[in-house]
């Protein structure tokens, strides 16, 4: 069968890439075309657009770049229609990919969404789209299927999809981590500034403010893999440490890590590395959206599976050199750095067991074989 897949940013080219992996083993016969980056790539998907083409965040971004985004809109609509798929499957992205599910429903081909859009936090008329234009979704956090069942809407929980790829990574050895990266002897602070060059612009530099706070450790940045190395060292000069292609083993050999709120918070959680979750975006776009934003009281993924605070979230005007010290100086130092580690354990029981890849693609082709 034939499956067009579209991831719009890092961690859904992560989890697309796996999903297609598991879809092989269940139909030898699948073939991909796929908008996401290299993962997807290398697991056999044709690549139309990479998700660098793709990511515009916050709404003033997204207004600037309309023309772009309306013509990917359009672009893809018609390259669905000519290449015929059995399915579309969907992941994430929702301004984009929910335009896409209307268009592919009422064409006739089946449509499956993998990782919810995060509609529980806002836009939650967007439920009733979901529920007449996707044929099964899949979601990932334990609280989304509750959230459906209030709008009369059954989704299949599957679990999250990190926990496979954390349970397969080998136990990380800091001193040959910094032999192979040409790092100093120093304990590492690892820094995650984000994917995208406008956050990384705003965050990277509030991150390395901190770094002569703590002469005895070295700030080490996860390098996105779709920013060029320049770019990070304009924002923190030639001397600055980036490590490329090697996040988990980077946040699993830290003591402690800086993330961008998002996917990473998660990822470092799994890991077991204490952090402070950081959010500051340009003014237009979070006063719009501290007014939209409903049902939520945090940021970050750990902090809403745990429904309390168990990292701290320093958010626009707090994300600042005097707070990150604080911070970063707590849950390096005990109590703190226990209390998080033994939290971290309880949101690992919360989100269930490994396998949600290939429980997702065995709901997939369940139902593709059941409609045809």
């Amino acid at each position: 069968m034939k499956y067009y897949i579209i991831a719009g940013e890092a961690s859904g080219d992560l989890h697309a890439s796996n999903l297609m992996k598991e879809l092989k083993k269940k139909d030898p016969d699948a073939e991909f075309r796929v908008w996401g980056g290299e993962l997807m790539l290398q697991a056999g998907g044709t690549l139309v657009k990479h998700y660098r083409d793709l990511a515009f965040m916050g709404f003033a971004e997204v207004f600037m770049n309309l023309k772009t985004i309306l013509g990917n809109i359009k672009f893809c609509k018609k390259d669905i229609l000519q290449w015929a798929p059995d399915a579309v499957i969907l992941v994430d992205y929702p301004g984009f990919n929910l335009r896409i599910a209307e268009f592919v429903k009422n064409a006739g081909i089946r449509v499956y969404y993998y990782i919810s859009p995060q509609i529980w936090a806002w836009k939650t008329g967007r439920v009733n789209t979901i529920k007449k234009f996707v044929d099964r979704m899949f979601v990932i956090l334990p609280f989304e299927k509750d959230f459906y069942a209030r709008y009369n809407y059954e989704v299949d929980f599957v679990g999250h999809p990190l926990l496979d790829a954390m349970d397969t990574l080998p136990q990380p050895d800091a001193l040959k981590f910094r032999d192979e990266n040409q790092l100093d002897p120093r304990r590492i602070i690892a820094l995650l500034p984000g994917s995208r060059q406008q956050e990384i612009r705003i965050k990277l530099p509030l991150m390395l403010s901190v770094a002569q706070d703590f002469p005895d450790f070295q700030f080490v940045v996860a390098g996105a893999p779709s920013v060029e190395p320049s770019f990070y060292s304009k924002i923190g000069g030639e001397s600055l440490k980036i490590v490329f292609g090697k996040t988990y083993e980077l946040i699993g050999c830290a003591q402690a890590a800086l993330v961008t709120s998002g996917t990473a918070t998660l990822e470092t959680a799994l890991l077991n590395t204490p952090e402070v979750v950081c959010y500051k975006g340009s003014r237009i776009s979070y006063e719009i959206g501290k007014r939209v934003v409903k049902f939520v009281k945090f940021i970050s993924l750990v902090n809403l599976i745990m429904d309390r605070e168990v990292v701290t979230e320093l958010i626009q005007q707090q994300l600042n050199r005097k707070n990150l010290k604080t911070e970063l100086t707590k849950i390096l130092n005990e109590p703190k750095r226990s209390q998080i580690l033994n939290d971290y354990k309880r949101l690992r029981q919360k989100l269930g067991g490994p396998g949600a890849s290939e429980r997702t693609a065995a709901g997939i082709v369940e139902d593709l074989t059941n409609n045809r």
